[in-house]
């Protein structure tokens, strides 16, 4: 996890730097990423693994992650069985980023969609931050 001594600077990771950083991506963390696809943003992908300086687990990883990255479309199937299948590879203080389509996308996710998965996993979701045609959230656990 992140430390007080946190040696990348947001602007190392370009534009994306400062909202992902916003959401809690930090250097020396394990990201897991679920939902990969064709239409993912590589800028968005390029940003974090600068920020935790070092790579994107994929599904294969079965290790303890500190980040779930999750890319979710309308479409992809039950959003709150996914989270609740990303939260058995979380560390003790860790959280999912959420990735859903922006507005102009056919294949966006309802708002309401997303509060109800999180009602039913006991999740709670920050405020949106936009990363390019995607909607970044993050979620966790309530304390």
């Amino acid at each position: 996890m992140a430390t007080e001594n946190d040696t990348v600077d947001p602007s190392d990771a370009g534009p994306l730097g400062v909202p992902l950083r916003k959401m809690g991506v930090a250097p020396g963390q394990i990201v897991i990423e679920y939902g990969y696809d064709d239409d993912v943003d590589e800028d968005v992908r390029a940003a974090i693994e600068t920020l935790a300086e070092g790579p994107l687990e994929d599904e294969d990883y079965d290790g303890v992650v500190d980040v779930v990255l999750l890319w979710w479309r309308e479409g992809d199937g039950d959003l709150a069985d996914e989270l609740m299948d990303s939260l058995t590879t979380m560390e003790e203080g860790g959280f999912i980023a959420l990735l859903t389509p922006g507005v102009r996308r056919p294949d966006r996710v309802a708002a309401h969609d997303v509060q109800e998965a999180c009602a039913t996993c006991s999740l709670t979701a920050s405020g949106a931050v936009p990363l390019g045609e995607w909607v970044g959230q993050r979620l966790v656990g309530r304390k």
